[in-house]
């Protein structure tokens, strides 16, 4: 799956960019702290825009592409805003043997999105993920921090309900 940046206009506010500049601030002597700021500016925006990290390339004297590699190696970083509610699907071996290629391709078509795309609505996001530890359960998927085991295709349609409000 390739990360893309998002076509979604960047709305950051005044309060956020402050918040910002005291993260850095606090860690900016620390090259090592790069991860540490990059989380908490997540925390802060709920992703990684390429406006934030221009902000946070300038202010710590690191290269642009050095950031973009590290936020784009690492699957904890988003480019794109999250939905309300994070669906992922394990596709490690033991679920992708016992189906989660398909329950992956039902939620897809469901949600009308591919994996690592938000719904227009902002509800949900669609991802994969390599074995979360759940193996006996497989196939495994989480919305948020509910964990949903032994699966079919046939499960999606009233699992999405759940979250529908």
């Amino acid at each position: 799956m390739s990360k893309v940046l998002s076509t979604i206009p960047f709305n950051g506010t005044p309060e956020q960019e402050a918040e910002l500049m005291k993260i850095i601030e606090a860690n900016k002597s620390d090259k090592g702290a790069l991860m540490m700021v990059l989380h908490s500016a997540q925390e802060l925006y709920g992703y990684l825009p390429i406006e934030v990290q221009k902000i946070i390339a300038k202010e710590m004297d690191i290269p642009l592409e050095k950031i973009y590699g590290v936020v784009t190696f690492y699957s904890q970083f988003s480019l794109n805003p999250k939905g309300k509610y994070t669906i992922s699907v394990c596709l490690g071996t033991a679920c992708y043997v016992k189906g989660a290629g398909d329950i992956f391709e039902k939620l897809s078509e469901e949600l009308g999105i591919k994996g690592g795309e938000t719904t227009s609505d902002g509800k949900y996001t669609l991802v994969d993920c390599r074995c979360i530890g759940a193996c006996g359960l497989a196939p495994v998927l989480t919305v948020n921090e509910d964990v949903y085991g032994r699966i079919t295709v046939d499960d999606i349609p009233g699992i999405i309900a759940k979250y529908a409000e």
